[in-house]
């Protein structure tokens, strides 16, 4: 850490690239939504890309956890996905009051379909804002976001 980190200036401009990241957020879930197959919502959405990304089977507390979501808020989200065939719970073999989720084929169908209708939104974004300068940014956000994993409560 340099010695610049515990000057206001420093802190107030933390503040404002959280700020940003906070108003990114909001926006482009917004427009994501906007553009989803009108089964989904951005909280399935996001639960779908989750299982994808990270794949095995979560307790439904870990994708809570990861979610930052209560526990009987994302039983509700799994629900609806069960319902829909997008994910498949089971009781977990060790402890059989918790739950294992695992996405299915048409989970992840459905997820690659909500990609496909988020990319033109995406592209138009590039016109502005350039593909190579997102990806240079890219280690920065990856190391906030696995900091931020870390040290939640």
């Amino acid at each position: 850490m340099n010695d610049s980190a515990g000057h206001p200036e420093t802190g107030a401009a933390i503040f404002r690239f959280f700020n940003e990241i906070g108003i990114i957020a909001q926006l482009s879930g917004h427009a994501i939504e906007r553009v989803l197959p009108h089964e989904l919502k951005l909280a399935h959405f996001s639960v779908l890309n989750h299982l994808a990304r990270l794949g095995g089977e979560p307790s439904l507390v870990d994708i809570a956890r990861a979610m930052q979501v209560t526990k009987g808020a994302m039983t509700n989200t799994i629900a609806r996905l069960e319902k829909k065939g997008y994910v498949a719970v089971t009781p977990d073999e060790r402890d059989r009051r918790s739950k294992r989720v695992r996405l299915t084929d048409a989970g992840l169908d459905a997820r690659d379909n909500a990609v496909a209708a988020i990319a033109p939104e995406l592209l138009e974004l590039a016109k502005s804002v350039s593909a190579p300068d997102m990806i240079e940014a890219l280690p920065l956000l990856e190391k906030v976001r696995r900091y931020l994993d870390e040290n939640r409560s």
